[in-house]
């Protein structure tokens, strides 16, 4: 059982986890999503589980069905490419941006800080300090790319990326330290093409686990999407 939703920006805490739900394959498409029941679960009126999956239905990830709710859309393999490659794009473009960047070097010394950190908790097992020393790693990469509607852009596309299904997986982990750490050498260095190949082999990595985990459920085997009832 999930614990409730907090008060504070409702209808965009409980966006993020329907649409978690959609991508890692725990609800399929043509099943529906109950107002009722997801607004118990997460411990809230369906108001604002209404108005996540108005939301939702603008991204594409659910559909209206008249007088019976929303059901959840087709998610096909080119939908998961192409997420994980606007991710990359934007990720290295802001990146090239940071190394030119005339505070570089502040940033290295608390970006190399973090995944000291970052480390440490991959080592712990500690799933909750990873997700936040990965956020605030990249955070700060971003920011130093100077670029407040290239980093919004991002902001937008990752919400699309099950962070949980990384920030538990020890392997996972210890392979996004090494890479931090390449990339803060390849930051210092100026070295743009070095800094845009880490980049995207970190997102193909990520892009080819989601698709790994979501095979391993059958996800596109046989599905028959006819929504019932």
């Amino acid at each position: 059982m999930s614990a409730p939703v907090r008060r504070t920006q409702l209808t965009d805490e409980v966006a993020d986890r329907l649409r978690t739900r959609i991508i890692t394959g725990e609800v399929r498409p043509g099943e529906f999503i109950r107002l009722d029941e997801a607004a118990a679960e997460f411990g809230c009126s369906v108001t604002p589980v209404r108005e996540a999956l108005v939301t939702l239905r603008g991204e594409g990830l659910v559909r209206s069905s008249p007088h019976r709710g929303f059901i959840v859309d087709e998610l096909g393999r080119a939908d998961i490419e192409d997420i994980f490659w606007m991710q990359a794009e934007l990720s290295a473009r802001l990146a090239t941006h940071a190394a030119r960047s005339a505070t570089l070097a502040g940033e290295l010394t608390a970006l190399t800080a973090i995944v000291d950190d970052l480390e440490r908790s991959v080592r712990a097992g500690d799933a909750l300090r990873v997700g936040e020393h990965e956020y605030e790693f990249h955070r700060r990469v971003n920011l130093a790319g100077g670029s407040k509607k290239l980093a919004w852009f991002l902001s937008a596309a990752t919400r699309y990326t099950p962070h949980g299904l990384y920030t538990s997986d020890v392997e996972w982990g210890e392979q996004a330290v090494a890479s931090h750490r390449r990339l803060i050498t390849h930051l210092a260095d100026g070295d743009v093409d070095a800094i845009r190949a880490e980049i995207h082999c970190r997102f193909v990595d990520a892009r080819e686990r989601l698709v790994r985990s979501l095979e391993g459920i059958g996800f596109w085997e046989g599905a028959d999407h006819s929504a019932s009832a």
